[in-house]
């Protein structure tokens, strides 16, 4: 983030901006690019308008002081650097200042050389830590390469796509594009290499023929008594936010620290499709989409079904409850509009006294199915590192984080998880159905569906995979890593669509890793 010219960016706010000539000039001829303005309101408006590599604030500038615009600075930008100028060093306004995270102050009447430093200070940390991310990231890219050359087991995948994560948020951070490429070139070999895993033991998972990884039915009947155990008789929150991915729970993770320990942090596979019909089904019955189809007929709506397919999820999850001796009172919440997220967090403390609270928060679903539809949010969120910033700012103002505060105060435990993750797809791939194939970008099912068996990955025995057989010849078939399934008399049409759009259903890391984890608030 500089010009073209490589000058780094400085912004400087004081109400007596034009007396600072001389040092903006000075700036300038040591290869700064300085703009200069006289409130708190036009810093802001400057830093939304455009990038900055440093902020320069006055502490005691009229209307909008300086610590309130850094800290409605930080709320949106929190990796921007920002150095304080204050008259004085009083122990207040230096803690707020500090609790807000300035990356340095000076004390007036500052010199042209003292700011000179603490630019430079700034910048070459940034390179140096740069500089360090991308020689440890080529260390660890021979190592990730010799794993993904050998055999892996479910939990190394685990491991290797959080490492892989891990990098695209450091060096996005660092803003090393080339870097990046390389990086992004690795994910997708490793998505390659994780299809053909998936491939190899799906049905022997499902089947019990092979040992599985942990998978979306068992994720409650297996982790959520023990979860409720450790509680020691607190209220336990099950929170599922749909389809949030790993790196966007590690983005979000951040803003719950001031009130929340961290107890565990793992991972499990969401069951194929990757898709809320499914998988949130599966999580919330401890069934597999096969089982519930056949054991509660009434509870499953079949693909060409009327009506929600996701409808039944609180008679699913009292049934499992019950078979697991869940005791005391329970309820549901599924929130699928702002309005209705602010109305359960205004009365959440009504909820006390409860066993087990379950919210269900499908915000993040919306928003990723909102982008292929509103250019806004096409704008807004055009690759991953975007989409973890909106989801960041989202998250950070929304009334799922009101509930979550309120959850701390009334001392429960927090499990929060997801159904299922979602990929950016930039590969059409052409497959032909009937009438009542389903619309999903991601997975098809039906009975004559034509395609090439390369291009995707197909499981013809419904019964083997805990599927549904919606009729005697269905068959399931599945998007590959990045790839979206487009019929051929519209292909031309969905492909400019949809590519580059966030998708759900198919098989990709991104879709089948997703977050479990469980916290205590803090003091408890």
């Amino acid at each position: 983030m500089q010009t073209e010219m490589g000058r780094p960016q400085i912004l400087w706010a004081d109400d007596e901006i034009e007396l600072l000539r001389p040092h903006i000039m000075f700036l300038d001829e040591k290869g700064y690019d300085v703009t200069g303005v006289n409130s708190g309101v036009e810093a802001l408006d400057e830093v939304e308008a455009r990038p900055f590599d440093v902020v320069f604030l006055d502490e005691n500038m009229p209307g909008l002081n300086g610590i309130e615009t850094l800290q409605r600075i930080k709320e949106k930008h929190p990796h921007l650097p920002v150095i304080m100028i204050t008259k004085s060093e009083e122990e207040h306004i230096m803690e707020e200042a500090i609790g807000s995270k300035i990356s340095d102050y000076l004390i007036k009447p500052v010199n042209p050389h003292q700011i000179l430093l603490a630019v430079k200070k700034i910048l070459d940390n940034q390179r140096l830590q740069g500089e360090q991310a991308q020689s440890t990231y080529m260390r660890e890219f021979r190592e990730l390469a010799m794993r993904l050359g050998g055999r892996m087991g479910a939990q190394e995948w685990s491991e290797v796509y959080r490492r892989l994560m891990h990098w695209h948020t450091t060096l996005g951070e660092s803003g090393d594009r080339s870097m990046l490429e390389i990086l992004e070139s690795q994910h997708a070999e490793a998505n390659h290499q994780f299809v053909r895993f998936v491939e190899d033991n799906y049905e022997a998972w499902m089947t019990g023929l092979k040992e599985a990884p942990m998978m979306s039915h068992r994720v409650l009947p297996e982790w959520l008594p023990s979860a409720i155990e450790g509680a020691d008789g607190r209220p336990v929150f099950l929170v599922v936010i749909d389809n949030l991915r790993w790196d966007q729970w590690r983005t979000i993770a951040p803003t719950l620290r001031p009130k929340w320990n961290m107890v565990e942090e793992k991972t499990y596979f969401s069951i194929l499709p990757t898709a809320t019909q499914y998988a949130r089904n599966a999580l919330f019955a401890g069934m597999t989409p096969g089982e519930i189809a056949r054991v509660m007929p009434n509870l499953w709506i079949g693909e060409n079904e009327q009506g929600s397919k996701n409808a039944n999820e609180e008679a699913l999850q009292q049934g499992l409850f019950s078979r697991l001796g869940v005791q005391g009172k329970t309820s549901y919440h599924k929130i699928t509009n702002l309005q209705a997220g602010k109305k359960l967090a205004d009365r959440f403390h009504e909820l006390k006294g409860q066993e087990v609270i379950t919210v269900v928060y499908n915000f993040v679903d919306m928003l990723s199915h909102a982008r292929s539809e509103m250019e806004v949010i096409k704008e807004l969120a055009d690759d991953e590192a975007a989409y973890r910033s909106l989801t960041h700012s989202w998250f950070q103002h929304s009334p799922l984080k009101e509930m979550m505060d309120a959850m701390a105060e009334m001392g429960g435990r927090m499990i929060l998880t997801t159904d299922h993750g979602t990929i950016r797809v930039d590969h059409p791939v052409e497959v032909r159905g009937d009438r009542e194939t389903n619309s999903n970008l991601r997975y098809k099912v039906g009975r004559n569906l034509g395609y090439d068996t390369s291009e995707v990955m197909e499981l013809r025995n419904p019964d083997k995979a805990g599927l549904p057989k919606p009729n005697v010849s269905s068959s399931y078939i599945f998007g590959k890593g990045k790839d979206f399934l487009v019929y051929p008399n519209n292909a031309a049409k969905y492909t400019k669509t949809f590519r580059d759009t966030f998708q759900h259903g198919g098989v990709s890391m991104e879709e089948m890793i997703v977050p479990f984890v469980i916290l205590d608030p803090k003091g408890v």
